[in-house]
Parts: C-alpha cells; structure tokens; sequence
C-alpha cells in the first residue's frame, strides 16, 4: 500500500466550509477510481489552519493511472476552495 500525504494550508475560520467543498469534489471522486483505499482528513492540535489529507492506495500504480486532465478538472470544481498543498508519499511496510 502507498500512501498519498498532502497538507493544506486553509483559513481557520474557513476550514469548516473547506473541508464541506473537498468532501463533495474530491473524495466522492477518489472513491471511484481503481485502487483507492480509503481517505482520512487530520488536523493538528494547535494549529487548525493547517490540514493534512491522508490517502491510502493499494499500489503507487494505481494512484498515478488517473488522468492528468481528469485531476485537473477536479482542481477546477474546488473553484475559490482550491488550496495548492505540500505532498509527501509512504510505503506502508507493515500494517499492526
């Protein structure tokens, strides 16, 4: 399994209503595509305008056969919601 870390940088006051628009573009799209696991959003004590998106795939392969085009419309769908984000990728190496 391969997991996808992204971080947001989101107005506190604004995260509630963000994470109502990235639930409604992003997740329900992720949840469709072919090796998708699942998806976690975490936010870190003391720091509220700062959301981590944890996406877990079951291989690196899957994740990247999504279309470009088809990311970037997802992207497009956020509209003033859309946050540029820092990523980082894991290996799971073992599951407890």
């Amino acid at each position: 399994m391969v997991i996808e870390f992204l971080t947001f940088d989101v107005i506190a006051e604004e995260r509630d209503e963000w994470l109502v628009v990235e639930e409604h573009t992003w997740s329900r799209f992720l949840e469709r595509q072919p090796g998708f696991v699942s998806k976690h959003i975490w936010s870190e004590h003391g720091n509220p305008g700062q959301v981590h998106a944890i996406i877990c795939w079951t291989d690196e392969a899957s994740w990247h056969a999504i279309p470009a085009h088809e990311l970037e419309a997802v992207d497009e769908s956020m509209g003033r919601w859309f946050r540029d984000c820092t990523m980082r990728v894991f290996d799971v190496v073992r599951d407890c």
